[in-house]
């Protein structure tokens, strides 16, 4: 947070007594296995057994920032919708929305838009990854650089206030725009009326960052990722593309009955995010012992499917009934609606926007 924010205790409202944990989602393709072990899965178990409040959305209004495929949005939100639930997340149990079905959301960053400063904007570290991309190819220096870009800050702000989540888990690369978050809302709380929570980012080091088949961080931009569920209309079944992908899994030269290093291995260290500490001991001792990479790699995709497989059918069946998913996601936009309608009541009417007069 900058050094012009106003203090923690002068901007929080009444509100954070209340523990509320927000994630969003951005529908741009479909979900790997790096997304479940390192967002899906723990974030589920967060909330499990909690009672604390919890917000998950499909940032879809996100997604076109960087996506101008109106089929890879619409059918990336369905498939990002289904995962969810098919792993786990329980509608009934948090708030679970489409970011669109929100108006008062863009409203909302239009407001706080106009209490923004331009020069924080300038600091993002996408918009800034762009502009130092256009000048070392010697472009102008905003080429293809679109406002969506430049003030996605601002949207993600508006995600976070619009329900005073105190809590938003993230990962290291987004904690600036949590800190953005901060400076937001302690401008608006200072200059108007203290209406917004300043919200934590969490991050967990303890949540493993998977390797990709080439041993590089699995990153959809890498194309080296091993799907969750398969990609989108497939040509083979989903079992059958995770099981070829994790087979693609780069190795060195060593031969069966040759003494391996597990730590070296993206295979076991793949492994460890699905295994018991018991199970992990045995792989390890398997790997002093030699064991072939392709003996491993199919080790490999029976630990992992015995873990995914259960959700891989309830997945297709979201997938196959898309009538019950708009229902789920309705049902969680009449739920953001309520909180989102008294937000930005509040909010218009600090600024100054409300009725002239009570009419009979």
């Amino acid at each position: 947070m900058s050094d012009n924010s106003i203090s923690d205790d002068l901007n929080n409202p009444a509100e954070t007594a209340v523990k509320r944990i927000l994630t969003g989602i951005k529908p741009t393709g479909t979900l790997h296995l790096g997304n479940y072990v390192g967002a899906i899965r723990p974030a589920i178990e967060s909330i499990q057994n909690s009672d604390h409040e919890a917000f998950f959305f499909l940032a879809d209004y996100h997604g076109i920032i960087g996506c101008h495929d109106p089929a890879v949005i619409h059918e990336s939100t369905k498939s990002i919708a289904a995962t969810w639930l098919a792993c786990g997340l329980d509608p009934e149990r948090v708030t679970f929305y489409r970011q669109s079905d929100v108006p008062e959301i863009p409203e909302l960053a239009w407001i706080l838009n106009c209490s923004c400063a331009k020069g924080l904007m300038n600091r993002a570290h996408a918009y800034k990854a762009s502009v130092d991309i256009n000048v070392d190819n010697g472009v102008d220096p905003d080429q293809g650089v679109t406002m969506g870009l430049f003030g996605y800050p601002v949207l993600m702000a508006a995600d976070i206030l619009m329900f005073n989540a105190t809590h938003v888990p993230v990962g290291r690369d987004q904690i600036q725009h949590i800190e953005m978050a901060r400076d937001i809302a302690g401008t608006f709380n200072h200059r108007y009326k203290p209406l917004f929570t300043l919200p934590k980012a969490v991050v967990d080091d303890d949540t493993p960052l998977l390797t990709g088949l080439d041993g590089r961080k699995m990153s959809k931009s890498y194309g080296n990722t091993i799907p969750l569920f398969g990609e989108l209309n497939p040509q083979v079944s989903p079992e059958k593309q995770m099981h070829k992908a994790i087979m693609k899994i780069v190795t060195n030269s060593q031969l069966p009955a040759e003494a391996k290093n597990p730590d070296d291995s993206a295979i076991f260290e793949i492994y460890k995010a699905f295994a018991t500490p018991e199970e992990i001991a045995a792989m390890r001792a398997q790997f002093a012992a030699g064991i072939g990479w392709g003996d491993a790699k199919q080790a490999l995709f029976e630990k992992i499917n015995t873990e995914i497989a259960p959700f891989r059918e309830r997945y297709l069946e979201l997938m196959a009934n898309p009538k019950q998913l708009e229902e789920i996601l309705q049902m969680g936009a009449d739920k953001a609606g309520r909180h989102s309608r008294k937000q930005l009541d509040k909010t218009r009417r600090a600024i100054g926007i409300r009725p002239l007069a009570k009419l009979k």
